[in-house]
């Protein structure tokens, strides 16, 4: 299929602006972005909107939770909360699916999206989080809601050798529940040309228990847990103008928790963890491999005005799930993704002026991404799909007297995706019954479009700043659970179109006072074909293929009255509704699993003496209640169940030693709130009604060399 559609998917754009929650200066400085247009530039030349998270934010969310999903859900106001699991299904950004990177380097498994791409580093090597909000194609498949690319960190020493070294305990009040972690990080400089960063971290959890000290639900549970995490990135400059630069990350999470399953009563009694667990040989839950390779190589000056970058990366990747008796003779299943790559970028100056130039970014991105979904037994739940994606792509970026900034650029996406032939699973009914497997006979998928962006921004004055954009994803998600449910015996019968997302979005910035700063933002993405979850009569879950649209605002504020106090916080709304008929009345909604609650965000910092900083983070998630529960029945569909509101309170604090020593102390669910995680209520089945975490400590002691 060929079509021709014009986006932002070639350079997807942003503005940004760092929440410094973690410190007394909130001052707009100027942010580098690197996500935005794959080059560093300053946040104040793009027309969109993206939130950076940065080191000490980082640090600080650490110290009460490393789940990097909870991170997430305090520091971004257009992410759902999260699910208190390893996997972070219902975690949109925007409403939508994203695309998740290290260092630009695909995490997401689009083809099948496993919901386990948030989870595949830990927090203590990343150097900043930069969430690209909106469509976007600047890092091809899967980005139907935006970007959420982890930096990690970089030698910032002229030292041989320097270093930060982290000890850290959590636990709660009952019995069990102790964890620990450790981090090693060291950099440097060997000479003037060498340097390097070398990490090594580990963490074990204990089991995790409710406001009521029962243990939470086994299914999908980060509790005794083991993760690991190392980096390895060496970089060498040849000379003013060319630098090397080699790096490994690797992850691994493996769980060997105990507990058996208690089913519980939705909305009633919550399901819970108790006894001991299937006496069944199975393999730990959890991604026991994510390994990252990347060699990168920039000149600086390739010939007169142009620099070049050039980066070929590899990910293999594979997550282990639960053990499930909805197929016939039951079983364990792994999401398997390995992707090769390559991305050639150039940047050239067409002229450049006193404040004022223009630049012309173009290049070509390959991309392998070999999926398949397998039970442990050997039988294919997916078929082997292989995608070859080849995207030339071209930007031109004009800056008028540091005040009016547009871009505007094309992306050809060219995608063939070979398609494995395969048996379909017998799958268990709602009556007891199962399906009948069947054989389907694979093919080639082909899929190509060109694509563009525009955007404009204006900087008045530094009270404010205007910026407006057209972005767009495309996007083959979600191909293997299409293919898994196939009642024909060939894909050629199936729907497996792409998505297809515009992002128009129009927003506001600046600095109202020398302790004011504001962002407001609102946005509105439509696909012809969208793709959503929904309950078929027989209770599995199919994916709706229809029009969409997703509208929603989102703004912050923040306040540096004194240089020993900052407060402020964000809040975000959005609304999604769907076209079931040919006569284009969007009448029907986009259920709660993409359309999260609005979702308020708040903190306040003090630092009462220079040494000690305290702080207290708030969450509150609103009432969401937009479906009718089955009116003979009285039961909720799938992602459709009514959201009570709730609200959580953090606590975040510090103290330095001195230069070198550094103790934190972290309080989760301050208050020991009993609370359920938005996911257990609009899942509507009793098997997701759980808990979340009550009161947890974590303390941490750092030293820095």
């Amino acid at each position: 299929m060929k079509k021709i559609i014009f986006s932002a998917a070639c350079l997807g754009t942003a503005t940004a602006f760092a929440q410094v929650t973690d410190t007394v200066k909130t001052k707009n400085v100027e942010e580098v972005v690197l996500t935005a247009s794959r080059k560093k530039e300053n946040s104040k030349e793009v027309p969109s909107s993206i939130t950076i998270v940065n080191e000490k934010q980082i640090q600080s969310q650490l110290t009460v939770n490393s789940d990097i999903t909870s991170i997430l859900q305090y520091t971004v106001p257009s992410l759902a909360t999260n699910s208190g699991q390893t996997s972070n299904t219902g975690q949109t950004l925007r409403g939508r699916q994203v695309l998740v990177l290290i260092d630009g380097i695909p995490q997401s498994t689009p083809l099948r999206n496993g919901a386990r791409d948030l989870r595949v580093i830990d927090p203590s090597v990343i150097e900043r989080i930069e969430v690209i909000k909106g469509a976007s194609s600047i890092y091809g498949n899967g980005a139907d809601g935006g970007i959420i690319n982890y930096i990690t960190k970089r030698s910032r020493s002229d030292k041989n050798i320097s270093g930060v070294s982290q000890l850290g305990f959590t636990g709660q009040r009952y019995g069990g529940t102790l964890g620990v972690r450790a981090s090693q990080l060291l950099s440097g400089k060997i000479t003037d040309k060498f340097d390097y960063v070398v990490s090594l971290a580990y963490e074990r959890t204990g089991y995790m228990k409710d406001a009521d000290g029962v243990n939470l639900s086994p299914t999908y549970s980060p509790a005794k847990m083991d993760n690991y995490n190392g980096m390895v990135k060496l970089g060498y400059n040849l000379n003013d103008n060319q630098r090397i630069e080699v790096s490994y990350i690797g992850y691994a999470s493996k769980s060997d928790l105990d507990l058996g399953l208690k089913t519980g009563k939705y909305g009633i009694t919550p399901t819970i963890g108790e006894g001991r667990g299937l006496n069944l040989e199975t393999t730990p839950q959890g991604t026991p491999r994510n390994h990252n390779y990347k060699v990168s190589y920039d000149n600086k000056n390739l010939f007169k005005g142009t620099a070049l970058n050039v980066n070929l990366y590899y990910q293999d990747f594979r997550t282990v799930y639960g053990y499930s008796d909805t197929f016939l003779n039951g079983g364990q299943s792994n999401v398997i993704s390995q992707k090769k790559g390559a991305r050639l970028n150039f940047d050239t100056q067409l002229w450049k002026a006193e404040n004022s130039q223009a630049e012309v970014i173009y290049g070509l991105d390959v991309l392998n991404d070999q999926t398949v979904q397998k039970l442990e037994d050997g039988r294919y739940w997916t078929p082997d799909m292989n995608m070859t994606n080849i995207a030339p792509f071209a930007l031109i970026k004009i800056d008028l007297l540091k005040k009016l900034t547009i871009k505007g650029g094309v992306r050809y996406e060219n995608m063939n995706v070979k398609v494995g032939d395969f048996n379909t699973l017998s799958t268990l009914k709602s009556d007891g019954t199962f399906t009948k497997s069947i054989f389907v006979t694979g093919g080639d998928l082909k899929y190509n479009a060109f694509v563009g962006n525009i955007g404009i921004r204006y900087n008045i004055d530094p009270s404010i700043n205007l910026f407006g954009s057209f972005s767009q994803a495309y996007s083959i998600n979600e191909l293997g659970r299409i293919l898994r449910t196939s009642t024909a015996d060939t894909i050629n019968n199936l729907e497996t179109k792409p998505i297809i997302v515009n992002n128009y979005e129009f927003g506001a910035t600046g600095q109202l006072s020398n302790w004011v700063n504001y962002e407001i933002t609102s946005y509105v993405s439509t696909s012809k074909l969208g793709a959503t979850f929904i309950q078929s009569p027989d209770r599995a879950l199919t994916i709706q293929r229809a029009p969409e649209i997703v509208y929603g605002v989102e703004g912050f504020l923040h306040f540096t009255p004194a240089k020993w106090i900052n407060f402020g916080g964000s809040y975000s709304w959005m609304e999604g509704i769907t076209s079931l008929k040919d006569d284009g009345d969007y009448s029907s909604k986009i259920n709660n699993s993409r359309i999260s609650a609005p979702k308020v965000l708040a903190y306040v910092q003090v630092r009462p003496i220079q040494s000690l900083s305290v702080g207290i983070d708030m969450l509150q998630a609103f009432k969401q209640d937009r479906f009718d529960p089955n009116s003979k029945t009285g039961l909720y569909a799938y992602g459709e169940g009514k959201v009570p509101a709730y609200t959580v309170f953090n606590l975040k604090s510090s103290y330095d030693v001195n230069k070198s020593w550094k103790l934190s102390l972290g309080v989760e669910n301050l208050f020991n709130k009993l609370y359920q995680p938005a996911i257990a209520w609009w899942a509507a089945r009793d098997s997701d009604f759980t808990n979340s975490l009550g009161m947890r400590g974590t303390f941490m002691i750092e030293y820095k060399f």
